[in-house]
């Protein structure tokens, strides 16, 4: 009854700070990037929430401390570092400058005003929106898992309530309330990570009890309690994967546009990497410990792990069964208000940045006469068609979290990163390297799901399989750490030996022509 009380109060307040900031979400600038007079706090934790979600605390800590034990807390100070202090020196400034200098308010205007070309917007827009999908779609699998868990509700039900709360108040506030929930949730999940971590860690006997448990795990060779852990070449993918390429993710770099001043981005830094800290670095060190609570071998006192139909252990259910074992009751119900509040604030983000990137730079250009409140109209009705998707999409309960993420990462970032960040340094980027990267990290992630994600050439996949390598480059998070670093380097190379015509040129000089 008190998980119940907690989790409507807590929609409740949800839906309420929606209805006060729709006055405030009329125009376009509003909806989308509040009016870009966002303040550090608000913004730093917007872009914290984003950032750590469900797919964090369930799913990528689950999974890879099932695999990596203590050592995935690299993980944690990876995001911490290159995610969010170094993506904030490196981006904040020069994103704020030059998307207000060329009136840029999406990913794909920026392209298009910085290249001189609509067709980018255009091909842009669309990877946006596919691509966004398969990620909303692995915040819900992990939400509803542990609703699932702690109230017993099916799991379908779980992902409709929590796509029809979220529409309601995103539809409502646009993004000031998102950056005000977002404020909020963040003080939940601070509050939340610390304690779930101190209560998991305490049952097992403390700290060092704890990683002397894991170190003495049968045939491991101690590997699950050292630094490095049992697979580092791997461990460093993920660390690429999920680090870096937040810099290059349209709903991330969004957060800089609305940013108030320069001074509230010097700010901004330093809180959002101590929230990244504490709330990556918790999420990953807890889910180290997965294997003292969970089994695939029977061991009495922990929980049995289910093999799912594609012959793999679900990883996924891994940190639901530890918090329902080491915390009381009233605890749980503040976890489930802390995974509920890192997930709709990644939901609502997502959300956001796909129905205003097809409004504004599909929808639009073919209607001239689309005034402020019908394109603020359409972002609404568009809000509601993409979690439509992306629940019809999550209802897969086969699919892991960490795979949807990765295809989604691997897509988004290896096609945006590279002409987004060398365009923001660089006046000597073409528009054919644009096109190139944004050929190059779709094709390279459809190529890579077809052969090892999607079972359709069983042969291929074996043969690799029997290669063992060390390397392992079935893996999507590998793919899309792979996709990242090479665009980074093709981007200009390409642009070293494509022909920059006149438009291009003017289009360059005008988006340096901003003031500091």
């Amino acid at each position: 009854m008190l998980l119940w009380l907690i989790l409507i109060l807590y929609l409740l307040l949800m839906i309420g700070i929606g209805i006060y900031c729709r006055k405030m979400s009329s125009s376009v600038d509003d909806f989308v990037l509040g009016g870009r007079s966002i303040g550090p706090w608000f913004t730093a934790f917007a872009y914290g929430t984003s950032y750590f979600s469900a797919v964090v605390f369930i799913g990528y800590a689950g999974q890879f401390g099932w695999l990596y034990g203590a050592s995935s807390t690299w993980i944690g100070i990876g995001n911490a570092i290159i995610g969010s202090l170094l993506a904030w020196i490196v981006l904040g400034k020069r994103t704020r400058a030059m998307t207000k200098h060329l009136g840029a308010s999406t990913m794909p205007e920026f392209f298009e005003k910085r290249y001189g070309s609509r067709s980018l917007k255009i091909a842009s827009a669309v990877i946006i929106f596919i691509f966004l999908i398969p990620y909303t779609a692995s915040v819900y699998n992990g939400l509803s898992r542990l609703f699932e868990s702690a109230f017993h509700v099916p799991y379908s039900v779980c992902i409709i309530v929590m796509a029809v709360f979220t529409a309601v108040y995103v539809i409502l506030g646009g993004y000031f309330a998102t950056a005000i929930n977002d404020f909020i949730q963040g003080m939940i999940m601070l509050a939340g990570i610390i304690a779930v971590v101190g209560c998991c860690v305490n049952y097992k006997g403390g700290l060092t009890a704890a990683l002397s448990a894991l170190a003495e795990i049968p045939d491991s060779d101690g590997v699950y309690g050292s630094i490095v852990g049992p697979d580092p070449i791997n461990l460093i993918g993920v660390v690429i994967l999920t680090s870096l390429g937040t810099w290059g993710l349209p709903q991330m770099v969004a957060k800089f546009y609305a940013i108030k001043d320069d001074k509230a981005i010097t700010r901004g830094s330093i809180i959002s990497t101590v929230f990244a800290v504490v709330v990556a670095g918790g999420s990953y060190f807890l889910g180290g410990f997965g294997r003292l609570y969970a089994t695939l071998t029977g061991e009495p006192g922990k929980t049995p792990l289910n093999i799912l139909s594609n012959g793999k252990p679900e990883f996924d259910a891994i940190v639901p069964a530890m918090l329902n074992e080491a915390l009381p009751q009233a605890l749980l119900g503040l976890v489930v208000v802390l995974v509920l509040s890192a997930s709709m604030s990644t939901l609502s983000s997502l959300v956001l940045t796909s129905s205003s990137t097809l409004t504004i730079d599909l929808i639009k250009p073919l209607k001239k006469d689309m005034d402020e409140k019908k394109q603020v109209l359409c972002m609404r009705v568009l809000i509601v068609a993409f979690l439509a998707l992306s629940v019809i999409l999550a209802m897969n309960k086969n699919a892991y979290i960490t795979t949807l993420m990765s295809i989604s990462w691997g897509a988004l970032a290896g096609s945006f990163l590279a002409p987004f960040l060398w365009g923001l340094y660089s006046k000597k980027i073409t528009k054919t390297a644009c096109w190139f990267c944004l050929v190059w990290g779709v094709s390279i992630t459809i190529l890579h799901t077809a052969l090892f994600s999607m079972g359709w050439f069983p042969e291929i996949t074996e043969e690799v399989a029997e290669l063992e390598l060390k390397l392992n480059i079935m893996s999507p998070l590998n793919c899309g750490a792979f996709t990242m670093l090479s665009s980074l380097v093709l981007c200009p190379l390409v642009s070293l030996f494509s022909p920059v015509s006149k438009k291009t040129s003017a289009a360059a000089d005008n988006a340096f022509a901003y003031s500091t």
